[in-house]
Order: C-alpha cells, then structure tokens, then sequence
C-alpha cells in the first residue's frame, strides 16, 4: 500500500471523524461527517474577504462580476465625482459638539439627576403658588424626583417619569380577576398515558445493501420502541423522534451513507365524532433517503518499513472498492495495532486516520499513519510496587528469555501467570526501553513488573451431604505466601457424621520451574463407615503438574511419596467378628492426564484421560507389596447449545495381594455421589455376613448424563452402573444401575449439585432414595 496522488475538485469533503455510537448498553459504531461545518468555515471565508475590500476602497462598492460574465455596459445614473462633491462636509469646525470628549456614566447620571431636581423645584414653586405642599407630577399626576426621594447623589438614580410607576396601588378587595376564556374546553389531566406507533419508510433500499440488519439494528437503540408505543405527553414523542432520527443518521453513515436525509414528522389520525384530542391515534415517522453508498478509492498506510516487508499489508483486512464501513475500519486499525507488538514492535501506535470523500464519484480516500517505533527483544526483568516476591521469581514465571524477539502474547502470558498466583490486588507488566543495541537494527526493552500485594490469608468453608456419607463440613485458613515466593501454609479441618480430621499443607507453586507445585502433607482421622472404622496418620510429599482454574493444560502428571500409619477393623470370615489390625503402608504415586475440554469445572465437550498407579507396601505381620492401578474416562458433546450429553467410564485393579491383606481402605468401593448414585456410599460389592461392604480388588462404572442449562440453573437425568469384585480384574457381571434427576445453579466458581436417584432392582436393605449435595458436577 504506497502512497499515491490523489486529486479531486472543490466539492471533495473530508470525513470529520469515525467515533463510536453509545446508547444504553450498546455500542454502534459510527463514522460522523460534517458538511454543515464546511459551509459555515466557506461563509466566513467570503465575509472576511469582503471586509479586507472595505477597508481598501474609500467608497463601498458591489462585488464585481465574474471574469467569464459578459454583461452590457450600463452608464452610472451619477458619476463618483458628482456624488461627493454633493455630500456636505462634516467637520468640528462646523460643528464643535464633534470634536467635544463625551462624558462618562457617572457624570451623564448626575446630569440626569440634577434635571429631574430642577423639574421638581419647578413644579413645586407653581404647587406653593397655588397654596399648597410642592410636590413633583408627571402629567398631572404627583412623582417623587428621584426612586428613592435623594436630588443630590454622586450617581443619580434615573427619574421616573411615567405616572403610572408612582400610582398607589388597589385594594385588594377591589382587584377584579377576569378568568382567561379558552376556545376549546380544557381537559382533565387524568394521567392518561399516549399510545403512539412508529414507521420508518425507505430503510429497505439501504438494509438490503448491507451485511447487517439495519431495521434491527435501530430497533435495538431506539428510543421509540423502546417506550413500547407509550408516553405521558406529545413533548416526550416529539423528544424521542428527534434522538432517533439523529440515531438513524449514524447508522446509516456507520455503513457508508453519507449523504443520507433523514427526516421525522408526526401524524395525527383523524377525530372521529366524541372523541376527545388525547384519544387520537398518533404515528411517529422517519422518512429515510439513503443516497449513495461510499466506497473505498485508495487505501494508503503511512509507515516505516517493517520486518518483514509486508507486515502491516498482509494484516490489514481492508481492501480497494468495499464500502466505508465504521466497524471494519476500526476493527483493521485494531489488528493492526495487536499484530504489530506480537511482530517485535513494542511501541507502535495507529495515528488518527483520514478519509477523504468526493461526492461526485461516491468514493474515499482513506489515509492511516502508523508510527512502528523501534523493533525490540527481551531484555532484564525489574520490578516495582509493594512486592509479593522479587525479580527473579518473575522470571521463573516468564515463558521468555533475554534476546527473544519482543512478542505481546508472551507479555500477555506472564500477566495472567502473575495474576494466578492470587498474591495480588493489581498487577502490571510493561514495555520499558533502554536503548541499549541488541545487534541487527533492534535495541532491548526491559519488562517492569508494578506489583500491588493483595491480602495474603484466606478463610474457605464447604459443605456436603451423601447417603452413606452424611453430613460433611470442611473448613480451612489459609496463608497464600507464608514462605516466599509462593510458599503457601494451609491448616484445615473436617467435621461430619461419619469423618473428622485435621492437616497440614505446604504448598510451593512454581517452585524452580513455572506450573511445577511441590506439596507437603500431614494429617491425621478418624473414619466411621459402614466399610471400616479406621484412626489413620499420614505424611507424604507429592510434585505435580496440574490444571487450574485459570490456566487448564493438555496434559498433566504427578508423582510422589507417602507413610500412612491406620488402625482399621475388618471382618475375619474364620472367626466371624470383626476385629482391628494395625497396617503400616508405604507407597509411591504416579499420575499421567491429558485434558481436551473446554472448561476445568463445568466442561461441555471434549474429553478427558486420567491413569493412576500406586507400587505400595503393607505392614501387617507380614510384609505385602502390591500395586493399585486406575483409569478414568470422561466425554462431553454438546447436543444444542444448552443440552450436552456426558459420559464417565472407570476401571481399577489391584494386583499382587489378596484382598485380606490389604487394609480396609486401600481397597476399591462402589456407590455414592461420585460413584453410582442411587446407591449408598461404598454400598457396592462383597459383603460380610452382616451385610456390611468389605470391598474388592477391582471395580468398573459407567455413567451418563443429560445435562440441561437455562441461565444460571439447569437440570440433569442420568443413569449410573458399576460394581466391585474379589478378583484382581473386573469381570463386568452383575452390574447395578441407579437412575435418578438432579438440579444445576451455576456459579462462578462451579456448579453447586443436588442430586436425587433410585437404586434400579433394588434389593432388601438398600434405601429408595439417595441424595447427594455438593459443590462441582459430579464428572
């Protein structure tokens, strides 16, 4: 895009601006043009020229014809000469009142008032002659010389000279008030409300040339429909046609029409016989004459070169021959401005653009500068502000290195990963330049970080509820950054019908590498479940790379360590009670997911993997190892776009020990709110004569859902199947199926659940109906 020569002739007009059209909540882009403003500067430039002729020329003469005009020769009725010297002189010699100095207000004033004194001396001489009080009068009538009686005053009120100004007033019982007769009976205002209608005539021509539905477009913005045909008085009407008919002018010119005439009126039905004035039907109309649509001639871009050349051409989406439209334009100076920074320019800016309009062609010339700036690479890191952590942290979080090329997106990414922290209240990095070379024609820019620290502590509640599970409360205190950088000190505690506990979390995000966590564990509980009852320790040390809720990964792994140290009861079939044993268990963890949704907490399509192994060791008179493996599935597609339909499928298998060798806890169980629903927690599975579950060495599930949203709430059917066996893998018979409804409120943190199901064939001593209640889908 070069610039070209360009030429037009004096009807050219210049496109005063493209704005933005705010009304409301809306924002409609607008192109503005002002050719009233244009006739007005052309008025005044003829009238100062005129004046400039005066001033030269000692006698005022018409404006002389144009060149090109041939008129007839017409002899002057009086020549110059004649005419002057018919004009009397006018001199101080001849009058010397001229050349007098005029006096100022103040004396002026005492002039006056002295006048008016003598005219009352007067008056009241011929008063005493006649034998009575002197008193001033006006026309017969008495008068006071002055407002307020003083004659000699250094400025002298002015003298009231009409009679009537000094006449006392009536009685007040004398004051006669004649009522004003109207021609028409007036009518009762009864706050009866006025019905109006609304017709735009000659819209369709301009709609059907646009990409955009112009009608409804207005229909959204307007004031009139907006008032749903109804108004207290003619006066509002009257208003709300004016703004729109000034709406329907930036719509039009939004989209190219710039010489549009758009024009409002109100028509008034006729009065049939009764019917009073306010019962007459009223239309506001908008009578719209688009005219011609304006079109690109020429598109020039001001700039530097660039690296590459055609950065700026091949990222400008405007092109010769479309029409002027606010919203393209504004959204190609956009990319412009976005591509730049991520291209190496830092400190680029899109100047304020120039449209050029010939009404005689219909067409534009669009002229845009771009200052580039200085194309630049990463360079140090600094940071300013009440600090969360230092610099050098920062740099851990950055995804960038010293001699990068500059890329906006990178900057963009180290923002969100310092806001994800949650150590701040407000948070800025930017551009700084050095001017230091970074060889081939760019120079470094230091990042500065601004840091606000926010509060550092946080208090967190939730509740839940199960059959099985029962009630369940979990409380926690929290320091975000107890240890810096990130170094986070969690105690939290656990109260319910069935489990309670207390623990101990420290937590490192970032630690030596960016999304990299190391945890550290120690808590201790007490379980009473229809299962097992169990006193367990435990401690343990995990590294993870894991998904939040601002920065959600494909893929994710984490490994780790743990010693757990339980008192659990048990059934012993030789004995046939139960009976407590002590486990010592260590074990090692590793975790690998791959995550292809398109939300962390509430997905709706896409999928999800997660494996699980755990090589363990058990404890108990003897020592036991044996490994637990587990594999989730989950998928989302969305049906419309508020039903998605959602599948769960599970597997897991122990392997290397019998099922009594392991400790009541570390087996698989099957049945609950994240389990099978419609069944009780756990409930699934072998059980012992006393018709408790003991668990097994493998399980399977399956689980389907539709899920319906309306707004923040929504509603869920589903049905759920699994079961838990004694052999190390599953044999996928005698599965149990639960059916059941749920509702959704949405929230910004996740979905709170209510979910109530029905056990399907069921069996003596399973409930009819389980409810479940927490936070999150259930998958």
């Amino acid at each position: 895009m070069q610039k070209s020569e360009n030429s037009c002739d004096s009807s050219c007009r210049r496109l005063a601006g493209i704005g933005s059209l705010l009304v409301g909540a809306a924002a409609l882009p607008a192109l503005l043009l002002a050719p009233a403003a244009i006739g007005q500067e052309q008025e005044k430039s003829v009238s100062r020229t005129g004046v400039a002729a005066a001033a030269d020329d000692p006698i005022a003469s018409p404006s002389p014809p144009p060149p090109e005009a041939d008129l007839p020769e017409v002899e002057p009725i009086i020549a110059d000469d004649e005419f002057e010297k018919a004009i009397p002189p006018i001199s101080a010699e001849e009058d010397p009142e001229l050349d007098r100095p005029l006096e100022s207000i103040a004396e002026f004033e005492q002039r006056q008032a002295a006048d008016a004194a003598r005219r009352g001396n007067q008056d009241g001489d011929e008063a005493e002659t006649a034998g009575g009080a002197a008193t001033p009068a006006v026309d017969g009538g008495p008068v006071p010389a002055l407002a307020d009686g003083d004659s000699v005053e250094a400025i002298g009120d002015a003298p009231i000279s009409d009679v009537e100004l000094a006449a006392p007033l009536p009685p007040l019982d004398n004051f006669d008030v004649e009522p004003v007769e109207f021609a028409e009976a007036q009518e009762e205002d009864d706050g009866r409300e006025l019905a109006y209608q609304v017709r735009v005539n000659g819209l369709d021509a301009a709609d059907d040339g646009t990409s955009v539905d112009l009608a409804d477009m207005f229909g959204d913005l307007s004031a009139l429909y907006d008032g749903d045909g109804k108004a207290d008085n003619a006066a509002m009407i009257r208003a709300r046609l004016s703004a729109d008919g000034e709406l329907m002018q930036r719509i039009l010119a939004s989209e190219g029409y710039y010489d549009a005439v758009v024009e409002t009126r109100i028509e008034r039905g006729p009065r049939e016989e009764g019917q009073d004035r306010g019962s007459r039907p009223i239309t506001a109309i908008i009578d719209v004459t688009p005219g011609q649509r304006y079109t690109l001639s020429d598109i020039v871009i001001d700039a530097a070169p660039t690296i590459p050349p055609r950065l700026i051409a091949d990222n400008f989406p405007l092109s010769v021959g479309e029409p002027i439209v606010a919203q393209r334009i504004q959204g190609a100076e956009a990319a412009i401005a976005l591509k730049l920074p991520e291209e190496g320019y830092p400190f680029a800016q899109v100047g304020q653009r120039d449209v050029l309009l010939d009404p005689a062609t219909g067409e534009g010339v669009y002229t845009l500068p771009v200052d580039i700036g200085k194309r630049s690479r990463f360079g140090g890191i600094e940071t300013t502000g009440d600090l969360a952590f230092d610099a050098d942290h920062v740099a851990v979080l950055a995804r960038f290195k010293r001699g990068d090329l500059y890329d906006s997106r990178k900057v963009d990414d180290l923002r969100q990963a310092l806001v994800a922290t949650g150590l701040f209240s407000t948070v800025a990095a930017e551009p700084q330049p050095t001017g230091e070379s970074a060889g081939d024609g760019t120079e470094y820019v230091t990042m500065l970080v601004t840091q606000q620290a926010g509060p550092p502590r946080t208090i967190a509640a939730s509740a839940g509820y199960g059959t099985g599970e029962g009630l369940r409360v979990e409380g926690s205190w929290t320091h975000r950054n107890m240890f810096p950088p990130e170094g986070a000190l969690t105690f939290r505690g656990v109260i319910g019908t069935q489990e309670q506990g207390i623990g101990a979390t420290l937590r490192r995000s970032n630690a030596g590498r960016r999304d990299r966590t190391l945890e550290l564990v120690a808590e201790a509980k007490r379980s009473n479940y229809e299962a097992f009852e169990a006193l367990t320790g435990r401690v343990g040390a995990r590294i993870s790379y894991d998904s939040t809720p601002i920065w959600q990964k494909k893929f994710t792994y984490a490994y780790g360590v743990e010693l757990i140290a339980t008192r659990e009861d048990d059934y012993d079939f030789a004995t046939g009670e139960r009976s407590f044993d002590f486990y010592t268990i260590l074990g090692l963890s590793g975790q690998v997911g791959m995550d292809r949704t398109d939300n962390l907490l509430d997905p709706t399509k896409g999928f999800r993997i997660t494996s699980l192994i755990q090589p363990e060791g058990s404890l108990s008179g003897r020592f036991s190892p044996y490994a637990r493996l587990r594999t989730d599935i989950s998928g989302y597609y969305p049906m419309t776009d508020s039903i998605v339909l959602a599948g769960r499928v599970r597997f897991g298998s122990i392997l290397g020990a019998a099922r009594e060798r392991l400790a009541p806890s570390r087996r698989f169980y099957a049945g609950g709110g994240g389990s099978v629903r419609g069944f009780g927690y756990q409930e699934l599975g072998p059980k012992d004569p006393n018709n408790d579950p003991i668990g097994g060495r493998s399980v399977n599930e399956v689980a389907v859902e539709a899920r319906y949203r309306f707004g923040d709430f929504g509603v869920v059917g589903f049905v759920d199947a699994g079961q838990v066996y004694r052999s190390s893998a599953p044999t996928f018979q005698d599965l149990r199926f639960g059916a059941g409804i749920g509702a959704r409120y949405y929230t910004n943190f996740g979905p709170m659940r209510f979910d109530i199901a029905t056990p399907i064939a069921r069996k003596p001593g399973e409930a009819r109906v389980s409810v479940y209640v927490s936070i999150g889908q259930a998958f």
